[in-house]
């Protein structure tokens, strides 16, 4: 996954590398560009190198190699604070020792703007994150959701052209959390300011983005729409990693154009989509949605192979039955079926057939 370097890039990173000792490189060889008003997520496990792309654009770390652009000046050597940059963190950062107002001024006050300026684009921020009759408290008065806002009007008071948020709602339960999600989309996308978004959480990046960079191993496996990401991935990293996923292991048996032929280890026959693999004989990783087998024959194509699957458990989830089967001699292959009318609930030990769609069916590096 390489390039996506262009003209009109408001971020930009060329050829980024980042090593800590000298030998180990946590960041390989980094190409990215983002044009300006977009939302882009930085999605990775623990260690993939995304938050240290994150602290070299803030300038909290300097690049080894390579070079970073904001609006197409290179910013290697400007200082964090001269940049401009708005930032978020999961710990807030907030001063204890200043009232909200006090908090979301100092960034002004550091800026030399004039008292009223100041106090006009205070209130200003905290309207915007519905927190305006706030800005008399201390952050310890505050729950862990409202000191989130803050920190967010905080980072926006300035009115930055660039916002950068690492894991800034890691600390929050769930349906905050999904709520701060919609409201930092939809401040984002009213204000035209580009976001650069950091978390590990697939769900997160996938409502939010516009554009999510899949990371591992220091470099960018997939740089895509959420759509795109989910429904076409580029190889078995990226197909694991978002979303549930079946996988199950083969070998080519024949390609034609963009429709394969995969036999599993038991010598079932499945069809599948040719992404990363080029050959009969060659390994393959097949990659299944949940929600793409198909239990209804009448939706395939009369030629589609089918397989024999066992029922091991079903579970009820209110909107959805998952179900999960022993298929190939595999007892972790999952299918989800919507909570329809004439849904069938299947019975533990049930013996079924199951298909689908070759598009849907990736065949993938082993």
């Amino acid at each position: 996954m390489a390039d996506v370097t262009n003209g009109d890039a408001f971020v930009e990173f060329e050829r980024v590398q980042k090593s800590y000792d000298g030998e180990n490189l946590v960041v390989k060889d980094l190409n990215l560009s983002l044009p300006k008003g977009e939302f882009l997520t930085m999605l990775g496990p623990s260690g993939s190198g995304k938050t240290t792309c994150l602290m070299m654009l803030a300038g909290f770390e300097t690049a080894t190699h390579g070079e970073i652009k904001l609006d197409g000046k290179p910013i290697n050597n400007i200082p964090p604070h001269k940049r401009g940059i708005g930032m978020v963190f999961q710990n807030y950062a907030l001063f204890p020792h200043m009232t909200v107002a006090e908090n979301l001024s100092f960034p002004l006050e550091v800026r030399r703007m004039s008292k009223s300026d100041r106090e006009a684009k205070v209130k200003r921020a905290l309207d915007m994150v519905q927190m305006g009759d706030f800005g008399g408290r201390r952050p310890a008065q505050l729950s862990g959701g409202q000191q989130q806002r803050i920190a967010l009007a905080r980072a926006l008071v300035f009115e930055p052209e660039l916002v950068l948020m690492d894991e800034p709602l890691g600390a929050l339960d769930k349906q905050l959390r999904e709520h701060m999600q919609f409201e930092i989309t939809s401040i984002a996308h009213n204000l035209g300011i580009t976001t650069v978004y950091v978390t590990h959480d697939q769900t997160e990046a996938l409502t939010m983005s516009d554009r999510v960079a899949v990371f591992d191993d220091g470099r960018i496996q997939q740089l895509a729409p959420p759509d795109e990401l989910y429904e076409s991935p580029q190889n078995s990293f990226v197909a694991q990693f978002i979303g549930e996923n079946n996988t199950l292991e083969g070998t080519i048996k024949e390609i034609k154009g963009d429709h394969c032929v995969v036999q599993l280890a038991d010598g079932s026959l499945i069809d599948a989509k040719p992404v990363n693999v080029t050959q009969p004989g060659e390994k393959t990783l097949v990659s299944i949605r949940p929600e793409r087998v198909e239990m209804n024959k009448e939706r395939l194509s009369p030629d589609a192979h089918t397989l024999k699957a066992e029922v091991v458990e079903f579970i009820y989830m209110g909107d959805i039955f998952r179900t999960r089967l022993r298929v190939a001699g595999k007892d972790d292959f999952v299918i989800k079926t919507r909570n329809a009318p004439d849904q069938r609930r299947l019975q533990k030990g049930e013996q079924i057939e199951i298909g689908w769609l070759a598009e849907d069916c990736r065949a993938l590096d082993a």
